[in-house]
């Protein structure tokens, strides 16, 4: 028994020898450190509003809107004559054989009495037209007018009742991200409608500030050109135009011209017979960081203003060069491509208040806008304006007019007068404004050209240049 108790106190001692071994030379110390009180713990940012899964009930409902719209859009035929191949007895006989083709398109009904807003395009060259209702009655279409800069056109059917309509929306409301509803007859697939949203606004597709679209990712294709772009409220904010696209069919983006261009051009038509297009007075671009370094201000936004043109509008209002304009009425400007979009929802005459960025100060500015006219006169195929005073300073010259634009083959093919040159006398008349040219055209009446005996100029090499003509 005395063996068995000293074998386990050995055991027991050996072990405690043992542990204490290996605690004191084998076993790492493991430090504790206490991180201080005011050490900041790294986090990731989220956000505080705590998250709900989307409510159906407040899913947008566009059967409204659609049936109301649907009524509302026609399909547009458009007749044209062409020239067929030419036959062995055509030539003989002296025959130019024409032959018809079909196009189609969309339109948009405006009011009970049968008007129809469409696409230019639609309608270009059109020999006869003819509207099909969604009720698949038919009517022959009489063009009342059309605008091809902004691709609008107006048609007008005769209807024994009253026709259903789609109200006008204010398209400056129209917010991206909004939901949206494209209404038309894609491939001669009549009444289609198909839902997006408003991906961007005020887009320009060639580049050259011309043009100002509300850009929308519904689905348009072919044929639908001219039909409908309405909001969940079943109004009219565009008339689908174009589609962006390598094939001719959609894929992705399409475009609509605003519902407020649409709507001023086709009131000008009806009022006036023509498009009354008004004119801020100004020469610019959108505001970039590299202009606002160049000026030293930190804001990159808005339209800076280049130059402001002479006797205009924004001359008398009180806009200056080096203006950066951020607001037209309530209307934020964020690029150019937004000025002229606005701009082209007025008229000549019409007042808008200018809100612009002016060494560093927020200054309003009322300006009544100008006849486009006003400020170029046409002048035997030439359409011709006046030097502002900034070009005259740069290239040294005192007087004349520039061509502006010109369709006078034979000054081109024998002088080379084209864009850009400019006029500085004819028949010893000193040519300073365009006044100079009115008072000429008017003393020698529609045959001027005939009475023309010697014309000054200056090239684009600014090189002076005198002709007489015998």
């Amino acid at each position: 028994m005395k063996k068995i108790l000293s074998l386990v106190l050995v055991s027991a001692l050996g072990g405690a020898l043992t542990l204490g071994a290996y605690k004191l030379f084998l076993e790492k110390e493991n430090k504790v450190v206490v991180a201080p009180a005011e050490t900041t713990p790294a986090f990731l940012p989220t956000a505080n509003t705590a998250s709900k899964l989307y409510n159906l009930n407040e899913a947008p409902d566009f059967t409204v809107a659609a049936e109301n719209t649907v009524n509302a859009v026609v399909h547009v035929k458009n007749v044209t004559l062409s020239s067929g191949q030419l036959t062995f007895e055509d030539f003989f006989l002296g025959r130019r054989p024409q032959r018809a083709q079909l196009g189609t398109g969309s339109g948009v009904i405006i009011n009970a009495d049968g008007y129809i807003i469409t696409n230019n395009h639609v309608i270009k060259n059109a020999h006869e037209l003819s509207v099909t209702l969604n009720k698949n009655s038919t009517y022959k279409a009489n063009l009342i007018g059309a605008d091809p800069k902004t691709d609008i056109a107006l048609l007008k059917i005769d209807a024994e009742e009253d026709l259903p309509f789609v109200t006008f929306g204010n398209s400056d409301d129209a917010k991206i991200g909004e939901w949206v509803l494209a209404v038309g007859n894609p491939f001669n697939l009549t009444s289609t409608v198909t839902a997006g949203i408003i991906s961007a606004k005020a887009r320009d597709l060639e580049g050259k500030s011309l043009q100002s679209f509300i850009q929308t990712d519904a689905a348009v294709n072919p044929g639908n050109s001219g039909g409908a772009l309405v909001n969940t409220n079943g109004e009219l904010i565009g008339i689908n135009t174009a589609i962006s696209s390598q094939t001719g069919s959609y894929i992705g983006y399409s475009f609509a011209v605003p519902s407020n261009i649409a709507r001023k051009v086709i009131e000008d038509i009806m009022e006036y017979g023509n498009v009354q297009n008004g004119m801020l007075g100004i020469k610019g671009g959108t505001f970039n960081s590299e202009i606002a370094k160049e000026v030293g201000v930190n804001y990159t936004k808005g339209v800076y203003v280049s130059e402001v043109i002479k006797n205009s509008g924004a001359e008398e209002g009180g806009l200056e060069k080096g203006d950066i304009i951020r607001r037209l009425d309530n209307v934020e400007i964020s690029k150019f491509e937004d000025l002229r979009g606005y701009i082209k929802s007025k008229r000549p005459n019409d007042e808008v208040q200018v809100e612009v960025l002016r060494d560093d100060e927020i200054r309003t500015f009322n300006v009544k806008l100008s006849k486009t006219d006003a400020f170029s006169v046409n002048f035997i195929k030439m359409e011709l304006q006046d030097l502002s005073d900034s070009f005259k300073e740069e290239y040294g010259i005192d007087y004349g007019v520039m061509v502006k634009n010109t369709e006078n083959k034979w000054l081109y093919s024998n002088l080379g007068i084209s864009k850009g040159y400019i006029i500085t006398g004819i028949n010893d008349i000193k040519i300073e404004s365009i006044e100079d040219i009115a008072k000429i055209k008017a003393k020698y009446g529609d045959n001027i050209q005939e009475y023309i005996k010697k014309l000054e100029y200056i090239n684009t090499h600014k090189e002076r240049k005198e002709v007489i003509f015998r």
